[in-house]
């Protein structure tokens, strides 16, 4: 059914299409609305989870852990301060190795205070070991929190969705909700191998000493490599079951004959797409859309930049002290090439600014022969002190 939803409205009719049983999360800025229009299904009937209000985002992340070892489907989301509040929970969830759905509607980290979009909140927490997967529109946010279910059920491992704050989570969109039937058909009852039973007692997150630990990270690490073949067999299914596929790892599109490459991660995707469609000043370039970035799928990167002279990444991050962090990864995975493209880094739209359609063009037009250090690329050099230039 093609309906005009916002963001957060969807992606709130997706959680409950999944039969999610438990919901717990505390309200911030963007999140709030996904949760709001949870509790407006469950008040008219329309959803029958069950929705708890938490003081913290510590104890929205702890509902849930406790509400899937249960037995029950569970989901959260959050973003920015209150995804970093949760950071102890959310390395407990993984290593427990617990099947949890959260929503990050990315939004910048304080300080300095602000409520718009990039993606640092995500990006802080990418080694917590968390499947990670980014939206570049609302639809992917669909059809991905509906896949994602069932990643983490497949692998019990947690997934983060993540969404551009505001640009995705408040934008109105013709969104295809998939039938009750179809996500039934697409998404088995909620099953956790060591769901809590008390006729057979079992104790979570004890110590471990030394001589296992290492084994247990391994079993851990292991798991999310296991997530680079499901996560396109489980976009693959899905496939089959709407018609749609969200790219899998690693969406490629464009000339693929072009000699220069452009990578980034969530909406900014479509803006790039959109100027490579009505401005010939970009030339021939090959996009792509890195969407999952935990696990890190390097082997299709290296498969995707086949005959590429070169390759801008751009992200909504940054690692003060050292680059980007994506720009760094995506070195590291092309350095076993024997011929690899010239990777040039830059951040745009750090805090909510604007990406424009003519950004593409210009940059790729200031592209030096050689890559030069990772840079804020839409800096205003007037708002600068003087001995910062």
């Amino acid at each position: 059914m093609r309906l005009p939803l916002e963001g957060s409205q969807a992606i709130a009719r997706a959680v409950v299409a999944a039969r999610a049983q438990v919901v717990a999360a505390y309200p911030i800025t963007p999140q709030t609305h996904i949760v709001e229009h949870i509790a407006k299904l469950v008040a008219d009937g329309e959803a029958t989870c069950e929705l708890v209000s938490v003081e913290s985002e510590f104890s929205a992340a702890s509902v849930v852990l406790g509400a899937a070892v249960a037995g029950s489907r569970a989901y959260t989301a959050t973003a920015s301060q209150g995804l970093l509040l949760m950071g102890e929970v959310l390395y407990n969830i993984a290593g427990l190795r617990v099947p949890l759905v959260m929503t990050v509607a990315n939004r910048a980290v304080s300080a300095p205070l602000s409520i718009w979009n990039d993606q640092q909140d995500s990006m802080a927490m990418r080694d917590a070991g968390w499947v990670q997967l980014y939206c570049s529109d609302n639809q992917e946010a669909v059809d991905t929190t509906l896949q994602a279910f069932r990643i983490a059920e497949t692998l019990e491992v947690p997934v983060m969705v993540c969404v551009d704050g505001f640009t995705l989570t408040h934008t109105l969109e013709a969104i295809d909700l998939p039938a009750q039937e179809q996500v039934d058909h697409f998404l088995p009852p909620y099953r956790f191998a060591r769901t809590l039973n008390p006729r057979n007692p079992l104790s979570f997150g004890t110590l471990v000493a030394p001589e296992y630990y290492a084994e247990m990270r391994q079993l851990h690490h292991q798991a999310l490599l296991d997530a680079l073949e499901l996560i396109p067999a489980v976009d693959a299914a899905w496939q089959e079951v709407s018609g749609r596929s969200c790219g899998g790892l690693l969406r490629v599109e464009g000339d693929p004959a072009a000699r220069t490459g452009v990578l980034t991660l969530g909406s900014i995707f479509g803006t790039l797409a959109d100027a490579v469609a009505i401005d010939p000043a970009c030339g021939p370039v090959r996009l792509m859309h890195l969407r999952s970035f935990r696990p890190f799928p390097a082997a299709a990167l290296r498969a995707a930049c086949a005959g590429l002279e070169r390759l801008v990444v751009l992200e909504r991050a940054i690692s003060p002290g050292a680059s980007g962090i994506v720009t760094a990864e995506v070195r590291a995975a092309l350095a076993e090439l024997l011929k690899p493209p010239c990777v040039h880094g830059f951040a745009v739209g750090l805090g909510g600014r604007d990406v424009p359609l003519d950004l593409l063009p210009r940059l790729l037009a200031s592209l030096p022969e050689t890559p030069g250090p990772f840079r804020i690329f839409d800096l205003d050099p007037d708002k600068l002190p003087q001995e910062a230039l």
